[in-house]
């Protein structure tokens, strides 16, 4: 069954439940209403009856002729009837209803109490015995005043305002539950819609997912499976960019190592040359190893959970280590490199990372920067909003336009690039510090690339 009808049976046989529940409590608050209503009335009759009884002379014997029940009552009240019993409990006085020829007794008709059978229905009335009645009974001093009336009239009463309530409450039911018709299709049809694009999402067509339009909980699952399904499909992308560079970066020295090697096994290549194919041999290996080993690490950044360990990292010792990591390269290309900190103490401030994966993030982005810069390469470390910045910034050509925009992706080189995947490699461990990395060109002339962390605390000198 379908969500829509299973919500519309839900809804309808709820609204049935509350009608009948609502219609038993008004049946027995209306019945008990017009029960108490009228014993109040016919004790109020009773106490007027009784008033008037007591100004005449009792003389042990009570008849229509001397004391009729209409001259008794104050307040003449339709289908009331009384019946006055002695202190000894026998019917003195009254009308009962009358019997028919099978000796059942009709609520609506009374007659005067003469025989025995109307003695004793008179009498079960008069000590609440009968359940067809409702009964009030009064002390007097000759005895005990009783009056009742049939309980089919406050039946009849009370059944026709019920009536009425229950068509009122069906009338209501069905408005409701057509309003409830109309914003259940409005609700389920953003879902459905929905659904037609999570099928896409399964089938993998991650370009062709549309927004679907819809307000509160649901616009904000649709919004979130659109977002989902443009990351899929721009993740789907990089994937096929990068099988495509990784192949074509795994072929180049594959080509070249079998290439040599072909040609001194079969004698092509001998002497010098021979031993020059070598020397290729073995720097394309190398070549191949950094590649390969790379790939790894960034799989390991990007599945693995427990390859990090976090710990407090002193900046100001994690960019000495870079320093004598990196000055045998520095010291080859004639550069220089200073570390500069925009306060007092700054370096001795310590953020939470992988310290040796964090070195090696540093490494690699100024690495980078050995490769561009003219002169000198420049480290600057400054605080902006709680978050400790540390900029790696060179003076020689900047980056292309071109190339800004996808420095970070695997394999994306630019001139006298290595293998592609070290500024990869950086972001993903920065990203993993929970810290970010941009990167622009400064006015004038260089790159700078910037790495942000959120700061801990200042270590003790």
């Amino acid at each position: 069954m379908k969500m829509v009808h299973q919500i519309n049976l839900a809804f309808g046989i709820l609204i049935v439940l509350v009608i009948a529940v609502t219609a038993a409590m008004n049946h027995y608050v209306l019945l008990n209403h017009f029960i108490g209503a009228q014993k109040e009335e016919m004790q109020t009759m009773g106490a007027n009856m009784t008033t008037a009884l007591q100004q005449k002379e009792f003389n042990g014997m009570l008849s229509k002729e001397t004391l009729p029940i209409t001259t008794l009552s104050a307040v003449s009240v339709a289908n009331v009837e009384a019946i006055i019993t002695d202190n000894e409990g026998k019917v003195v006085y009254g009308t009962a209803p009358k019997l028919t020829e099978a000796g059942v007794a009709l609520p609506g008709v009374a007659v005067p109490v003469t025989g025995l059978k109307q003695q004793t229905s008179a009498l079960k009335i008069a000590e609440g015995k009968d359940s067809r009645f409702i009964v009030s009974a009064t002390a007097i001093p000759q005895g005990t005043l009783t009056l009742y009336t049939p309980m089919s009239k406050i039946k009849d009463i009370e059944q026709a305002l019920l009536g009425r309530l229950l068509i009122v409450l069906c009338v209501s039911g069905a408005i409701v539950y057509l309003l409830s018709l109309l914003i259940t299709r409005k609700l389920i049809k953003p879902l459905m819609k929905l659904r037609a694009e999570l099928k896409k999402v399964e089938s993998r067509q991650f370009s062709e997912v549309k927004l679907i339009k819809a307000g509160g909980e649901i616009g904000a699952v649709a919004q979130t499976v659109y977002e989902l399904a443009g990351e899929l499909d721009r993740y789907n992308e990089v994937q096929k960019q990068f099988f495509q560079n990784a192949s074509h970066e795994l072929k180049t020295p594959l080509t070249s190592i079998a290439g040599y090697a072909e040609g001194i096994r079969d004698g092509i290549f001998e002497g010098e040359s021979a031993l020059k194919g070598l020397d290729i041999i073995l720097s394309e290996s190398g070549r191949l190893k950094n590649i390969v080993m790379e790939m790894t690490l960034l799989a390991k950044l990007d599945s693995e959970q427990d390859i990090f360990q976090m710990n407090e990292v002193n900046v100001e010792e994690l960019l000495k280590e870079t320093h004598e990591r990196i000055n045998p390269m520095l010291i080859k290309k004639g550069l220089s490199l200073h570390i500069r900190y925009g306060e007092k103490n700054l370096g001795h401030w310590t953020i939470r990372a992988d310290k040796d994966k964090l070195s090696q993030a540093l490494l690699n982005v100024v690495s980078n920067a050995t490769r561009h810069a003219n002169h000198e390469i420049i480290i600057e470390v400054s605080v902006v909003k709680q978050r400790m910045n540390i900029t790696v910034a060179d003076d020689g050509a900047g980056i292309p336009h071109d190339l800004l925009p996808h420095l970070f992706h695997r394999f994306v080189k630019g001139k006298d690039g290595d293998t592609g995947l070290g500024l990869a490699i950086s972001r993903a461990i920065v990203e993993r510090c929970k810290g970010h990395i941009t990167a622009s060109n400064k006015e004038g002339s260089g790159a700078v690339i910037s790495m942000g962390f959120p700061m801990l605390s200042q270590t003790k000198v």
